[in-house]
Formats: structure tokens, C-alpha cells, sequence
């Protein structure tokens, strides 16, 4: 049996969104989904002012409500999809990371401005990227990439080797969707000296382009036997990874991204262009850990 689709919700707009997204997402997949609110059990009432505690006002919605409410719109949105919903003890981050080890995806809502949820303020977003054992997919952008519109999932590629872990849950999409999948590569030329630069950079940049377009070939010429349904359209692109795949977020339904972990001053963070994307794309975004280095 599959593993659930996992969601963490806090009860804001941009988790409930989540909410309807992933059982979409399940329907398409077949799975079931799992809603989970970690939370940190209040103090008593003893707690004096100033100490820290919430006051009266600004108490927090019960978890189990929390739960209560994702779980009756999930399934109004779609009976036919099995619903778990529980309320876990715990901060939030060890909490989603546990249940990451237990979970087909994990997936959770980030506000319009590109902050990350309130249940996900600060790093702890960029650290479920980094740190979750599966799939994570955080569900932002328009209206058209939210419902699908666009019918197209796009795929960074990265290199042969280390990114078939991507590339696999890439194709599953575009098949469950019925959609095109669409493979982007962005390879920049080289930089030479002044002296050299209108002899030698034509050709060079030529060469980096073959170069792109036959690791791309190598990435794919597998798996596209595999999934014969799934129209592929495959691109070269000189420029940034991260400004071309923001850039074409807005013409997808779906971006996905292998996570190439590297390390910051707050500890484990996804690559540049996972964090471009988790902040900027237009349509959701699904960070896949992949099993190759930094």
C-alpha cells in the first residue's frame, strides 16, 4: 500500500489551500492523505504576565479544531478520498520531519508575499526542503497553476546520475495529469578575457549549449521508454537556473526541482535554485531530495 500524501495545516488560508491541492492531488495519484497540526500544549493558567505566555485573547485555536475543520473540507472537496487528520505534540519542524519518513509527499502552504506559512515562518520551510525524507512540495502561486490550467509540469533538469529521483516523480506527474512535461537545462558561457572574448566565446558557448542539450539526453533516454503517454519537450536555455525557472513557473501547473543539499550559517538548506523557487515560482513547487552531494 502507498504511503499517504502528508499536509501540515495551522488553520490559515494558505494551509487550507494546501488542503484542497493535495486532495487533488491524491485523487489523481490514487493515494490517501494525511493532515497533521503539530502543536506546543499551552501553559496553565498560573503562567504570570510578561512571562512569555499567551494572553487571553491571543490564545490559539485548539488544535483539534484545527484538524477538525482541514479534515471536513478535504472531504467535501472529494469524498472518495481517504482522510486521516491528527493533532501532533510537538513543534512544528521535527514533527513534519518525522512524518516526512512515513509519507508518499509533504506538503504545505506558503502566504502570496512568499513568506511561508505561519505554522512555517523563518527557516523551518527551507529546512523541510533540506531535511524531509520525501518529496516536499510547497502550494503558492495563481489561480490557473493552482487548478491546473496550464496543463504543463515543469522539471528543472539536473545532472545524469544524481537527479533520477526527480526525473521519476517528474514523469508520474505529467502522467497522472495528462499533461506535458516540459525539461528545462540553463548553461551559461564561459567568460574570457576581453582580449579573447569575440574569437573564442562563440564557439565555447556553442559547445556549453551541446554539451546541455546531450546531458539532457542522457537524462531522459531511459525513462521516457517507460512512460511512452508522457509528451516530453525538452529545452536549452543560456541564462540562471533559478530567474529561467521562476520565469517559467508562470506558464506551468507544477515546477519540480531536485534538492542538491548544501550547508548555511542556520545549518542544512536546499540549493539556490530550490530556495529561488519555494519564494518566487508562480505555481507550486516540489522539492525532491536526491541521493547524489551537495
Amino acid at each position: 500500500m502507498e504511503l499517504p500524501l502528508v499536509v501540515g495545516v495551522d488553520g490559515s488560508a494558505p494551509s487550507l489551500l494546501a488542503v484542497d491541492w493535495t486532495v487533488d492531488e491524491a485523487a489523481r495519484l490514487g493515494l490517501s492523505i494525511r493532515l497533521v497540526r503539530a502543536f506546543v500544549p499551552e501553559r496553565g493558567p498560573d503562567v504570570p504576565t510578561g512571562s512569555g505566555g499567551p494572553e487571553p485573547s491571543a490564545r490559539r485555536v485548539p488544535a483539534e479544531d484545527v484538524v477538525t475543520v482541514a479534515a471536513a473540507r478535504a472531504r467535501w472537496r472529494d469524498p472518495d478520498v481517504k482522510v486521516d487528520a491528527e493533532a501532533v505534540p510537538g513543534d512544528v519542524l521535527p514533527v513534519l520531519l518525522e512524518e516526512s519518513r512515513h509519507a508518499s509527499a509533504l506538503v504545505i502552504g506558503a502566504r502570496d508575499s512568499g513568506e511561508l506559512a505561519g505554522l512555517l515562518l523563518g527557516a523551518v520551510g527551507p529546512a523541510l526542503a533540506a531535511r524531509a525524507h520525501c518529496p516536499v512540495t510547497v502550494v503558492r502561486g495563481d489561480g490557473p497553476g493552482l487548478a491546473g490550467r496550464h496543463e504543463r509540469v515543469l522539471l528543472g533538469a539536473g545532472d545524469p546520475g544524481i537527479s533520477g529521483e526527480a526525473v521519476r516523480f517528474a514523469f508520474r506527474e505529467a502522467e497522472a495529469r495528462g499533461c506535458i512535461l516540459d525539461v528545462v537545462r540553463a548553461w551559461k558561457r564561459p567568460v574570457r578575457k576581453a582580449a579573447d572574448r569575440s574569437r573564442q566565446v562563440p564557439e565555447a558557448a556553442r559547445c556549453r549549449e551541446a554539451q546541455a542539450s546531450a546531458l539532457l539526453d542522457t537524462l531522459l533516454s531511459d525513462i521516457v521508454l517507460d512512460h511512452p503517454r508522457v509528451r516530453v519537450r525538452t529545452t536549452t536555455v543560456e541564462g540562471s537556473a533559478r530567474s529561467q525557472l521562476v520565469k517559467r513557473s508562470a506558464a506551468a501547473d507544477l515546477v519540480i526541482v531536485g534538492a542538491r543539499r548544501g550547508h548555511g550559517p542556520l545549518g542544512l538548506r536546499p540549493g539556490r535554485v530550490a530556495q529561488a523557487l519555494l519564494h518566487h515560482a508562480k505555481c507550486p513547487v516540489t522539492v525532491v531530495p536526491l541521493s547524489g552531494g551537495s
